[in-house]
């Protein structure tokens, strides 16, 4: 029940902007803590293996550190009335389906009303890509992806997990996430520091980025112009030739559900990197593709509330 009422009230409300600026955002809490470990502990004269030994305890530290927290909130707001509301109000920040929208359509509407430069500017706050040189096929393929891929990482896998260990399962895998997102970039810093968070991120993201895939499937079989098949298709063929082992499956998914290919060469940091293309769709996709990705993530969002509605009512009735 405390999976599907955080999801219900996230997609309702999202967080609060003011709430935002005046206390910040538990991730950003979690981002000061992996940024204070990694000046501390993240020391360049260091060998390699110690490095990754630093590493491996700045993830420890922040796991435990996140999740004995979630923990003793979790148990003290269950003792109150109506605890088990307050416990999903603040799960609810743990999930992204109502901002991640947003951002996308941001993009997508800047593209239609705005131009390219805007557009550049939109798409930056949602990818890690250099976004100064993106045409306008470029911007709405940064688009899609981010959404295909967050779908996974910051809607299905929070959720994933607070439905096996409720609040103190979603702030793990999201202190996670965010170590890899800080510290697993394969930069001259963060290699052998950020490995161990990287792995972790690879592993503890497995389950949501092929539930996400068959979601968005199943969203593409709802949907007029999508295709299932195509979607499936995609999956199969092209979604383990990723350089990630989880992101390409909802990638693929979206790329094959609209006709499109995703991936392909892109810069981060100004170092190139050459990706596989997922789906063997269009290359130059459209503000009008977004948004019909944008139909799409909502239907399989609704799919992933529905079948976690379900889980509840079976575990009501057991």
């Amino acid at each position: 029940m405390l999976t599907l009422l955080a999801l219900l009230f996230e997609a309702t409300f999202g967080y609060p902007d003011r709430l935002a600026q005046r206390l910040g955002h538990p991730v950003a809490w979690m981002g000061w803590l992996i940024e204070v470990l990694d000046r501390r502990l993240n020391r360049d004269r260091d060998a390699p293996s110690r490095c990754r030994s630093a590493g491996a305890l700045t993830l420890l530290i922040v796991v435990f550190a996140v999740g004995a927290i979630a923990l003793v909130i979790e148990r003290g707001l269950l003792l109150l009335p109506f605890g088990l509301v307050l416990v999903a109000i603040l799960a609810s920040t743990l999930l992204a389906q109502r901002s991640l929208h947003a951002h996308v359509e941001r993009v997508a509407a800047a593209l239609e009303e705005n131009g390219l430069e805007v557009a550049r500017a939109a798409v930056s706050h949602i990818v890690g890509r250099d976004t100064a040189a993106l045409d306008e096929a470029g911007v709405a393929r940064a688009a899609i992806e981010s959404l295909a891929e967050n779908f996974s990482d910051g809607v299905v896998a929070p959720a994933f997990w607070m439905l096996i260990a409720g609040l103190p399962g979603a702030a793990i895998y999201k202190a996670i996430n965010t170590a890899d997102s800080m510290i697993g970039h394969r930069t001259k810093r963060h290699e052998d520091f950020g490995w161990a968070a990287a792995r972790a991120d690879d592993l503890v993201n497995l389950p949501a980025s092929r539930l996400s895939a068959l979601f968005i499937i199943g969203a593409a079989y709802l949907t007029e112009g999508a295709s299932a098949s195509r979607a499936l298709a995609a999956v199969r063929r092209d979604a383990p030739s990723h350089r990630s082992p989880n992101a390409g499956y909802p990638e693929a998914a979206m790329a094959g559900a609209l006709g499109l290919a995703l991936g392909g060469p892109r810069a981060y940091d100004s170092v190139p990197v050459d990706d596989a293309w997922m789906g063997d769709g269009r290359r130059a996709p459209t503000a009008a593709d977004i948004r019909a990705a944008l139909s799409l993530y909502r239907r399989a969002d609704t799919i992933l509330i529905a079948i976690v509605a379900l889980v509840a009512a079976l575990i009501a009735l057991a």
